[in-house]
């Protein structure tokens, strides 16, 4: 049923990049989620009113909600797809996250008005009324919001997109919530046991910290969050397989949306290099990114040097120094200054999140104390600096 939806719906469904195949995707999650959860509470209101029953009619508001919360869905990939402007040059694809984040705070307040409702269930305990035609309905409820949690698991993995992953996760609270109701009803008309309130509350925590979850990882992208190895290696991979470029670091990525991504990144060349030629070859790269990886990439030159010996050594030196010191320390940007009494070696130093200014100076000291040891006059100038890389 999700292939055929996604057929019907959704032109160049395999050209996830492009934000108008994103915003279909959206639209369809939103509008699924519309249909079904109206349709389930006119069946709800239906039946409620035909056997008189306030329970029944409750849960069918409870699907308009629903319903309510796919609207905002709906909304906010809609405005999340509209083109730059000149007061937003970056697009509006970040409100999808912002779309997700409501969605979640809605996951979090039906999770505490569960909890509260079944704590006053544990201390004052009400008959649970065994109503087999109710208990038909549920379960048709439940089956409805399994395909529905299905349906945008399925998608929001298809485009990483944090909307219908949250839509995910409040039909898989609908269906906890709705199945503790069928359990407890069941257990009660079999067994005589008031055990609801007792299971209600330990749902209530388990959708609490799915809703938490879900703004944590709703959260992270809109606050900055660190380059994901993998692409690290393939955006790096990709600049220094071009003729003149002998490696690269400080690798920034800012998400302006699921589908538009800003970067930069230091490119180092021979400091010997024409520099039209290395200048044009900077160009190509900056091109072939945008069309290949879509993401716009700004590359910032670094000469080095190449070819004196005595550089490369020191270079060399430094770098064995560190490695033996801390292997997830790295350095970068390395020069001499030579001068009569004594020699500069200026380099940046990358090390770990982890460590504390304790740390920092402790290893800063080691390293000048292990470069003196092989001449008295070199003089460390250290930059420090963190990663902008996810650590392992």
């Amino acid at each position: 049923m999700t292939e055929l939806l996604v057929r019907l719906f959704v032109k160049n469904k395999d050209d996830i990049e492009n934000q108008a195949v994103r915003t279909s995707y959206g639209s369809l999650s939103g509008i699924v989620g519309i249909v079904c959860n109206v349709l389930l509470f006119a069946l709800k209101l239906t039946i409620g009113l035909i056997i008189n029953s306030v329970s029944v009619m409750a849960d069918g508001f409870n699907n308009l909600s629903d319903a309510a919360s796919s609207v905002i869905s709906f909304i906010g990939v809609k405005l999340a797809g509209r083109p730059a402007d000149k007061e937003h040059p970056f697009g509006h694809g970040r409100l999808e996250y912002i779309t997700a984040l409501a969605v979640s705070f809605l996951i979090l307040q039906v999770s505490l008005s569960l909890f509260k409702s079944s704590f006053q269930k544990i201390l004052h305990p009400e008959e649970v009324i065994f109503n087999p035609v109710l208990i038909g309905l549920l379960i048709l409820s439940i089956l409805v919001k399994v395909w529905l949690m299905a349906f945008n698991r399925k998608l929001g993995k298809r485009i990483n997109s944090t909307v219908m992953l949250a839509a995910a996760a409040d039909s898989l609270g609908d269906i906890l919530v709705t199945s503790v109701t069928v359990i407890s009803a069941v257990i009660a008309g079999l067994l005589g046991l008031m055990i609801d309130g007792y299971m209600g509350v330990v749902v209530s925590v388990f959708v609490l910290l799915s809703g938490i979850r879900i703004i944590r990882d709703t959260l992270e992208p809109l606050l900055g969050q660190a380059v994901d190895r993998e692409m690290y290696k393939k955006l790096s991979s990709f600049v220094e397989s071009y003729p003149g470029i002998v490696g690269t670091h400080d690798l920034i990525i800012h998400s302006y949306g699921p589908s538009h991504r800003m970067a930069t990144i230091h490119a180092e060349v021979p400091n010997d290099i024409d520099f039209e030629m290395a200048h044009e070859t900077i160009d190509r790269i900056e091109r072939d990114v945008l069309e290949q990886l879509d993401i716009f990439l700004v590359i910032h030159m670094d000469p080095i040097e190449m070819n004196d010996a005595m550089v490369i050594d020191k270079k060399n030196m430094v770098t064995e120094i560190i490695r033996n010191l801390d292997g997830k320390a790295s350095i970068h940007d390395f020069r001499v200054v030579n001068g009569e009494h004594q020699i500069n070696l200026i380099f940046d130093l990358v090390i770990p999140h982890a460590y504390t200014v304790d740390d920092e100076q402790r290893l800063l000291k080691q390293i000048i104390d292990e470069v003196r040891k092989r001449d008295p006059r070199y003089n460390c100038v250290i930059t420090l600096e963190n990663s902008y890389i996810a650590e392992e």
